[in-house]
């Protein structure tokens, strides 16, 4: 398995060592997760301009740096406290994956059986899901963007749309449990939300899918103003129009405000 074995930064600011910000239970994702043990690893492959945890996402020294070992501790201590699913998150986790595998290997050695939920923006590799494909049980992925451009603007994703259709496919067409959020930006319903949810209708019906209203102007959004067209909060009308667009297509979706 390929690992960065040197203090060299990559794309996602972190070198060979795994940083963790958080973990803990989380009571405030979707009813059927909870409560879900959730891992929040520094550092991040995107550099989205709203992102609410940008404190950890685009500084990863804040995160504490951990070992595969300490990974199957934290496991072991949240599945004991009433976990019922161990969920990566971030930040991002897709740069832990030979880390996270590694811990893996020890709860099974330890006889401890915990699902495991991936919560990611699904902009990695083939080779990278391959590795993760079979020992997931859960897929909690952002969809976020029904374009390259809006996708290379507010979060600097090169090829966004291929790289991300492409591992939802994968998925989709094993039936693997998945949850699909995809959060509405403002003025971005006709560009975005509606290719994304006819994206998801025509290659992956079965999923569920949450239409998130919880964007908010944050980070660099409210700094710079070449980001302010998104300097507001999703009105009524354009979830409205999200949601009958939605229903229309035929989807299992739920809002989440």
């Amino acid at each position: 398995m390929w690992r960065r074995q040197n203090d060299e930064e990559g794309a996602c600011l972190l070198d060979h060592k795994p940083r963790v910000a958080s973990f803990f239970h989380h009571l405030g994702e979707e009813a059927p997760l909870v409560p879900s043990g959730t891992v929040f690893f520094s550092g991040c492959n995107f550099r989205c301009v709203y992102c609410q945890n940008w404190d950890i996402s685009q500084h990863p020294e804040a995160g504490v740096e951990t070992t595969p070992q300490a990974l199957a501790a934290i496991q072991i201590r949240l599945r004991e406290e009433g976990a019922r699913n161990i969920n990566w998150v971030g930040g991002e986790p897709t740069p832990n994956i030979p880390h996270i595998l590694e811990s893996l290997r020890m709860l099974a050695a330890r006889g401890v059986n915990v699902p495991q939920l991936w919560n990611s923006n699904m902009y990695l590799t083939p080779e990278g899901l391959s590795l993760i494909l079979h020992v997931m049980d859960i897929w909690l992925p952002d969809f976020k963007y029904g374009n390259d451009k809006c996708a290379l603007k507010y979060s600097v994703a090169p090829r966004y749309w291929e790289v991300v259709t492409r591992n939802f496919s994968t998925i989709c067409r094993r039936r693997e449990d998945i949850i699909v959020r995809h959060l509405v930006l403002p003025g971005h319903v006709e560009c975005c939300t509606k290719p994304v949810l006819k994206w998801l209708a025509e290659n992956c019906n079965y999923a569920l899918v949450n239409i998130m209203q919880q964007y908010r102007p944050d980070y660099l959004v409210v700094k710079l103003d070449k980001y302010k067209e998104i300097r507001r909060r999703v009105t009524e009308e354009e979830m409205q129009e999200a949601y009958r667009y939605a229903t229309e297509l035929g989807l299992a979706w739920e809002e989440v405000s």
